[in-house]
């Protein structure tokens, strides 16, 4: 099991949690961007730079996972893609997205998308508050729990 991070979009914090669970856990974690990134010296994490372009680093991913393995990202496509390939896919704000909930979240996506290209500012996300982090921290914990097992 590998644990795989769409790094260009994965705020630090969420990154040190990942850190430590990598460590703690001894799994394997890749963060997968396109800039080179500075991770912390352990044989249990390291950092895949991929070249810069559209969803470059999403399809990297996609194509390197495995089943079992789990990807952190925010990325719809990219999560939808890993659930077909018997993955798990995290939010980091602790969204776990499941074979029931990813087709929705797929169809507000393109909804998002067609509003934006016919001029309607939709924003962003909202910021990452303490609540996200302590959600992200406690499903990370249940899902490594369930598959270090």
């Amino acid at each position: 099991m590998n644990i795989w991070v769409d790094a260009d979009a994965c705020p630090t914090v969420i990154k040190e949690i990942l850190y430590r669970a990598a460590e703690r856990k001894q799994v394997p974690l890749i963060l997968v961007a396109n800039q080179a990134l500075r991770v912390p010296p352990s044989k249990f994490i390291r950092s895949v730079r991929v070249e810069s372009g559209f969803d470059v680093a999403d399809n990297e991913i996609a194509e390197r996972c495995e089943a079992g393995d789990l990807v952190i990202t925010a990325d719809i496509p990219l999560a939808a893609d890993v659930i077909k390939k018997g993955g798990q896919a995290l939010s980091p704000r602790g969204e776990l997205y499941t074979t029931e909930n990813i087709g929705g979240r797929l169809n507000m996506r393109d909804f998002m998308d067609t509003m934006r290209s016919s001029g309607e500012h939709t924003g962003g996300p909202p910021p990452l508050h303490a609540r996200d982090k302590m959600a992200f921290a406690n499903q990370l914990d249940r899902i490594l729990t369930q598959l270090t097992r």
